[in-house]
C-alpha cells in the first residue's frame, strides 16, 4: 500500500487516462504527442484500450503524458 501512496496513476484505470487525454487534446494533437497507429487510422477509445493493454511501451507513453498533462 505505501508504494501506491506516491503513484500519481493509482486508481486511475487505463480507459479514464485515455478518455480525459482525447477530450483535452482531440484525436489528432494525441496523434501529434504519441504516434501510434491507433490515434490515427479510425481511432476509437474501444480499440485504442486493446492495443494500449497488449503493449506496454505504448502504454507506458500514454501513462507519462497524462501525468506531464493533469499533474
Amino acid at each position: 500500500m505505501n508504494q501506491q501512496l506516491n503513484n500519481p496513476l493509482h486508481g486511475i484505470t487505463l480507459e479514464t487516462i485515455l478518455t480525459k487525454l482525447v477530450d483535452h487534446y482531440g484525436w489528432d494533437a494525441l496523434y501529434e504527442q504519441i504516434s501510434i497507429n491507433c490515434f490515427h487510422n479510425e481511432p476509437s477509445i474501444k480499440s485504442s484500450l486493446k492495443f494500449l493493454r497488449r503493449t506496454q511501451w505504448a502504454r507506458d507513453k500514454v501513462e507519462a503524458l497524462y501525468i506531464n498533462t493533469f499533474h
